[in-house]
C-alpha cells in the first residue's frame, strides 16, 4: 500500500472511531506499514492507537483505533484475531508452502497474519472473517494437515529461533554492521546497500554510512534478518563490539 493511501486510511478508521465512538482495525499490517503509522499516529493519537497480531511476539500486526470507553488493559484481541492449528502429517512444510496454501484459497495476503512454524506444526493467525473458509485446508503442498481453530492463548510462545552473533566494528554504520552480521566483507555489504538488498527497519535504505542503533532491524535479501541486541565494550584496537540475533 503507498504511503498515502495507508495514512489516508488510518486518518479514516481513527476519526470513525472518534466520530462514532467505536473500535475500529486495520487489516494486518507488514512490519514498515506498523511504522509508517505509529510514526503519523505518535502526536496525533498515539493514546488510541494499539498495534496487535494475536501474540506479543508477532510482526505482522492490525491498527486498532480504541474508543474513549476502553483503555489499552480491556481490549481483548481474542474478538478480532482468529488463530488456526495446522498439524503436517508425513512431512514438513516450509513458511513458503502454508503462505501458498493459505493464498491458494483466495484469501488476500493482508487477512492473514504470522505463521509460525514449530516442527509439524504451524500457527496462524487470521481475521475472523476468513478463519471459518481457512479451517478447511487439508493439505499443504503435498502434505496432508488437519486445522482447527484454537485460542490465541494456546498459541506457544517464545518459538521463534534466533542465533546471537558478536562482531566488532570500527563504527557503527550499516555497511559495517550488516558484514557482520551476515559474514560478508564490508565492500560486499556496501554493494549489496547500493543495489538495495538491504533494508533498515523493513525499509530500503541505500546510504552505508546511516547510523545503526540498539533495537534496529536489518535484513539482507537471501541472507535473512536480525536484529541489533546491543553494544558494549571495545577491543584493544579501539574497535567496538556489537550483538546480533539472528533470525533462524
Amino acid at each position: 500500500m503507498e504511503n498515502n493511501e495507508l495514512i489516508k486510511r488510518a486518518e479514516d478508521l481513527y476519526n470513525r472511531s472518534q466520530r462514532s465512538n467505536m473500535l475500529t482495525m486495520t487489516a494486518f499490517l507488514t512490519p514498515a506499514e506498523r511504522i509508517q503509522i505509529e510514526s503519523w499516529g505518535k502526536h496525533l493519537c498515539a493514546d488510541r492507537l494499539l498495534f496487535c497480531g494475536g501474540i506479543e511476539e508477532c510482526e505482522r500486526t492490525a491498527a486498532f483505533f480504541l474508543p474513549d470507553y476502553l483503555d489499552r488493559e480491556d481490549f481483548c484481541p481474542e474478538e478480532y484475531i482468529n488463530a488456526l492449528h495446522m498439524t503436517a502429517h508425513f512431512g514438513t512444510p516450509g513458511h513458503r508452502d502454508y503462505l501458498g496454501a493459505l493464498l491458494g484459497m483466495g484469501v488476500g495476503r493482508e487477512r492473514i497474519g504470522d505463521i509460525i512454524i514449530t516442527g509439524n506444526d504451524a500457527y496462524v493467525f487470521c481475521l475472523p472473517t476468513v478463519a471459518g473458509h481457512l479451517k478447511s485446508i487439508d493439505k499443504v503442498g503435498r502434505v496432508s494437515v488437519t486445522t482447527e481453530e484454537i485460542a490465541l492463548s494456546d498459541v506457544p510462545t517464545g518459538t521463534r529461533e534466533l542465533e546471537r552473533v558478536s562482531f566488532s566494528v570500527m563504527s557503527q554504520r550499516l555497511d559495517a554492521v550488516a558484514a557482520g552480521m551476515f559474514h560478508l566483507s564490508r565492500t560486499e555489504a556496501a554493494k549489496h546497500i547500493s543495489a538495495g538488498n538491504v533494508s533498515l527497519n523493513y525499509e530500503q535504505c541505500f546510504k552505508p554510512d546511516c547510523t545503526v542503533h540498539e533495537g534496529d532491524i536489518i535484513s539482507l535479501c537471501g541472507a535473512g534478518k536480525g536484529c541489533i541486541a546491543g553494544t558494549g565494550g571495545t577491543s584493544r584496537k579501539g574497535r567496538l563490539f556489537v550483538y546480533a540475533d539472528i533470525y533462524k
